[in-house]
């Protein structure tokens, strides 16, 4: 049966990945996106359905809640939250700012979201049949909010916080929904990355190598097809902890 999933953050990278492998499966997409790329009409043109959303604007929460309710009708399988802002700590804004963007962006978006489709989730599993972890809430943060980090204090905490609402929701909606963690480090390096810059970064893990988006998306079957796993976190860092 295909699946309806809602994933943030579908302009590019990881988002856009995930965005491609649902489409080509079948499945119907609801994807966001802060910024317009042209991935973003390639998607269209598959059949996703695309909102504009600014997760820092309460208003535009509250616009993709209900574009998602109207749009996933009477079924939703999967939430991905992926969207994230990796602003430093130095980038010109006061403390507060960066604290308050990055909580807004990796906390308290995902949490509005999961609360207000929670419903939808669960009715889905029922539909399906199959009650016992049927529906899915993936977060994607990130090996530093376990690790932290002296440049992105902000992002990272708020990473770590967005693990916590894993723990939570996932006692919080089981047995119908299952909610994990994706911690990933460095998955894709930047056309802009020197080769400087991908020595050091290779040199951080047990595993010297460029992940690729294949990882994530094999990790994100692997937690829908589970019927045992709930409120775990998935390193997916290299062996970074190993260094």
């Amino acid at each position: 049966m295909n699946k309806t999933v809602l994933i943030t953050g579908v302009g590019k990278r990881i988002g856009y990945a995930l965005a491609k492998h649902f489409l080509a499966r079948g499945d119907y997409v609801i994807g966001t996106y802060r910024s317009h790329y042209d991935s973003i009409e390639q998607l269209r043109k598959l059949g996703a359905t695309l909102v504009q959303c600014d997760l820092t604007d309460t208003a535009s929460i509250a616009h993709l809640i209900e574009q998602v309710q109207v749009n996933a009708s009477t079924r939703l399988d999967c939430i991905i939250h992926n969207a994230s802002d990796w602003l430093p700590d130095n980038s010109g804004l006061s403390a507060s700012e960066t604290i308050n963007r990055m909580m807004q962006v990796h906390v308290n978006a995902p949490y509005e979201i999961n609360l207000a489709l929670a419903d939808l989730l669960t009715a889905t599993a029922q539909l399906n049949h199959e009650s016992i972890g049927a529906s899915n809430i993936i977060h994607i943060t990130d090996y530093v909010a376990e690790k932290g980090s002296k440049k992105h204090i902000a992002y990272a905490a708020s990473k770590a916080a967005l693990h916590n609402l894993t723990l939570s929701f996932a006692a919080k909606l089981a047995p119908h929904v299952k909610v994990n963690s994706i911690a990933p480090a460095m998955i894709l390096f930047n056309d802009s990355d020197d080769d400087a810059y991908k020595v050091k970064a290779l040199a951080k893990a047990v595993l010297p190598k460029e992940a690729g988006n294949s990882e994530i998306i094999a990790l994100v079957e692997y937690l829908q097809s589970s019927h045992y796993v709930t409120g775990r976190s998935y390193a997916v860092d290299g062996g970074r902890h190993l260094v």
